[in-house]
């Protein structure tokens, strides 16, 4: 996911004449739930060694006919809970951990821990180790239902083929942001919409919804062409991914395709609506899947791909280093298998999470720490991550396949622990 297809849609507004027409014409993810207070620990001075934190007195069961009460989202643990913690690699992931520093290091709750990181060796995988076990506490992510498994997908930057001017096999355009789309930040009107942006177009004193894919493509954007790829499928995907790189025939240069703004229409998954027609079954639904069936369907292949009604529209970036990572919604690079995707409504974005789930289309664990540095469309939910695999073929192999189950800790300042979990 990037900041790419990971925006915040919004179906459009009939003029901003009261509150109940914003919230109905703006979508985005849902506030974050209140869940019931559980016993907490009492916050520890720092540095300290890592403390041994229980988990909250499990609830008396209910009586006939009460409703169980709300898990609370965030659970501290220690470090002993985090399935594989004492085995991974911690060296592998402070390059990220460095990253996220970089964009949180001003926070009040951030600024002891990352102005420490800096005296911490780099090749010293045990004093990383205890560097995070002095600072942070790990915390169990749940569901509002309770639940503490979710999905665990993946993404890549695709490398696609492509030209500055339209012709022969280049006929599917890359869009910049047209100059009729209207952004407005409602937390600007009223405070209590943080987050929260409607998207449309102007009509007279109105703003109206912008168009859906399918009408844009009916009726283009003439003059906002970007660039012009060679395959209207891997096009869609790059929008999925929401960044990637173009391969110029014309002048042999290779530049980076990242995400800029979005229609304001929500994400629908193509995959999801193949199942649902009977088409796919669950399993086959992959990005694999998917391409074959359009390869099956080519007479069908637009019809799919409005489905989504969702239009990503991109920006050129140099390319000065391409074995660095595209910008996620944190602003800094991604890294290979060490960032994901997450849902800021519930986690913090930037924020270490440690991810317990296993590889694509197998039973084989990955237990490692990975930085909540993005944001998707298609990522909603406490326990539900994106996981970014980077660049290459074997990259999209990975994602396409990635489906999998999996749980999550967030690891927070011990200073913010009691306050976040509230």
């Amino acid at each position: 996911m990037f900041s790419t297809r990971r925006s915040v849609p919004a179906r459009g507004l009939a003029g901003l004449v009261s509150i109940a027409a914003l919230l109905a014409a703006c979508t985005t993810a849902p506030p974050k739930p209140r869940p019931v207070p559980s016993p907490q620990p009492k916050p520890q001075p720092q540095p300290q060694p890592p403390i041994k934190i229980p988990p909250p007195v499990a609830p008396v069961p209910n009586g006939p006919g009460q409703q169980p009460p709300a898990a609370p989202l965030l659970t501290p643990v220690g470090f002993e809970a985090l399935p594989g913690w004492q085995e991974d690699d911690l060296r592998q992931a402070w390059p990220a951990y460095l990253s996220s520093c970089r964009a949180l290091g001003n926070k009040p709750d951030w600024k002891t821990p990352c102005a420490a990181a800096k005296l911490v060796d780099t090749g010293d995988g045990v004093a990383i180790r205890q560097y995070f076990e002095t600072y942070f506490v790990p915390n169990l992510v749940r569901a509002a239902d309770g639940a503490d498994t979710g999905l665990i997908t993946g993404y890549y930057e695709p490398m696609l083929h492509g030209s500055r001017k339209r012709g022969g096999a280049y006929q599917t355009p890359l869009y910049k942001v047209p100059d009729d789309l209207v952004t407005v930040d409602l937390a600007s009107v009223y405070p209590s919409l943080k987050g929260m942006r409607l998207r449309g177009r102007l009509v007279g004193k109105t703003v109206v919804p912008y168009g859906t894919r399918a009408e844009i493509e009916r009726a283009r954007l003439p003059g906002k062409e970007l660039v012009w790829v060679d395959d209207p499928v891997e096009a869609f995907f790059l929008e999925v991914q929401g960044s990637g790189r173009v391969e110029l025939d014309d002048s042999g240069e290779t530049v980076r395709i990242a995400y800029a703004d979005q229609n304001g229409h929500p994400y629908k998954a193509i995959g999801r609506w193949l199942v649902e027609q009977g088409e796919l079954t669950a399993g086959q639904a992959s990005a694999q899947g998917i391409k074959a069936w359009i390869a099956a369907h080519p007479e069908r292949r637009q019809e799919l791909l409005n489905v989504n009604p969702s239009y990503i529209f991109f920006r050129e970036e140099r390319l000065p280093d391409p074995g660095v990572g595209p910008k996620g919604a944190l602003g800094v690079p991604l890294s290979p298998s060490r960032s994901v995707a997450i849902d800021p409504s519930f986690l913090p974005l930037g924020a270490p999470i440690f991810l317990s789930t296993t590889e694509p289309a197998s039973e084989v664990p990955v237990q490692r720490l990975v930085m909540g540095q993005d944001t998707g469309g298609a990522i909603r939910g406490a326990v539900r991550a994106d996981f970014f695999f980077g660049f290459g073929d074997q990259a999209a192999d990975n994602a396409g396949r990635m489906k999998q189950r999996g749980q999550l800790w967030v690891l927070l300042p011990r200073p913010a622990t009691v306050q976040a979990s509230r």
